[in-house]
């Protein structure tokens, strides 16, 4: 392994703009953040927030045009991805970094066997014959726990739930054990209990093989078990990154306390009404000046609607996009 001050993947002021008839949208604004051999980070925020298109900027995947990696570096163990020509990104990708997408039904080729997609991938990266790609297709099948793999490998997508897709996406994306796994809300459209099934499949998976993950929802309920560190976005933003159980005890940015807010809690009272963040997010094509979520907050001041904010640093690891994190981190810590 070369030394990259521990580092698997570094993303250094990325910026991904969209070209649009209203203007240039910047879905990603100049955001940085370092991911460790073995870790898990969470990306949060509401949709719109940049989330999943700073995860297909760092797979390559943004369709160009409308969109365009504006400037910003991308390494992937000190490879800049960014610029690697296309043909080596596809050597990495699938291989060494992989990404589960948030609807296994439109990820999945209606009219191929899971046996054939999931061979695919081996043939293409691990060099397997048909017959070590099938083997190790029913074996992905049996490590996600789908019942009878050797039956269902030959079955077609539609004839598996929700859940049993996802754990095929899960399976192909882990199927030549990537060193980084990007999850895009693995989760959305599934029960509760199946999501509590696909997010501890995934920290068994990540246990096993030692991969980096990145977790991508707008649920920190979600989150909160499975990382080690937090990312919450905002207008293509980074408004808040610190270690997960610190963001949770003391968040240190109004936008984040009322994510938390927002989380149901059992401990409810009964009939009362769940608490939502008012208003909407901006236009990120139009942007207001000063801070983007200043019209939204109960805590801004006039200085809010003019001064972009700082990105204050609470300690080492913890730091607030806002003029007043100082005060908001202190005013939590007895919450």
């Amino acid at each position: 392994m070369s030394e990259h001050n521990g580092n698997l993947l570094s993303v250094n002021d990325l910026r991904t703009y969209f070209q649009t008839e209203d203007g240039i949208v910047k879905a990603v604004d100049g955001i940085s953040f370092q991911l460790k051999r073995g870790e898990t980070l969470g990306i949060v925020g509401e949709s719109g927030s940049g989330k999943s298109v700073a995860n297909l900027s760092v797979m390559r995947l943004i369709p160009q045009p409308p969109g365009k990696i504006v400037s910003g570096d991308i390494l992937f163990d000190g490879i800049d991805v960014r610029k690697l020509p296309i043909d080596d990104v596809r050597k990495i990708r699938g291989k060494r970094m992989a990404m589960i997408f948030q609807d296994p039904m439109t990820s999945l080729n209606p009219f191929l066997k899971i046996s054939t997609q999931l061979m695919e991938v081996t043939q293409l990266h691990l060099g397997h014959t048909k017959e070590q790609a099938y083997e190790h297709a029913i074996e992905m099948l049996r490590k996600v726990e789908i019942p009878a793999p050797e039956k269902r490998v030959d079955g077609y997508p539609h004839e598996f739930s929700g859940g049993m897709r996802q754990r095929v996406m899960i399976a192909m994306a882990l199927s030549c054990e990537p060193e980084l796994l990007i999850a895009d809300e693995p989760t959305t459209a599934l029960d509760v209990t199946i999501q509590a099934q696909i997010l501890e499949l995934i920290k068994g998976l990540k246990d096993e093989f030692g991969t980096s993950v990145i977790l991508i929802t707008h649920d920190l309920g979600v989150v909160a078990g499975m990382t080690d560190k937090i990312i919450v976005m905002y207008a293509g933003k980074i408004f808040e990154a610190a270690p997960t159980k610190e963001l949770f005890a003391q968040p240190a940015n109004p936008y984040t306390k009322g994510l938390l807010k927002s989380v149901p809690d059992p401990a409810h009272e009964h009939g009362a009404p769940l608490y939502q963040i008012p208003g909407l997010p901006p236009d990120v094509a139009h942007l207001p000046p000063g801070c983007p979520f200043a019209e939204r907050c109960d805590r801004a001041e006039d200085i809010c609607t003019k001064e972009f904010p700082p990105f204050v640093q609470i300690n080492e690891n913890h730091h607030s996009l806002c003029h007043f994190a100082k005060e908001v981190h202190a005013a939590s810590g007895g919450e």
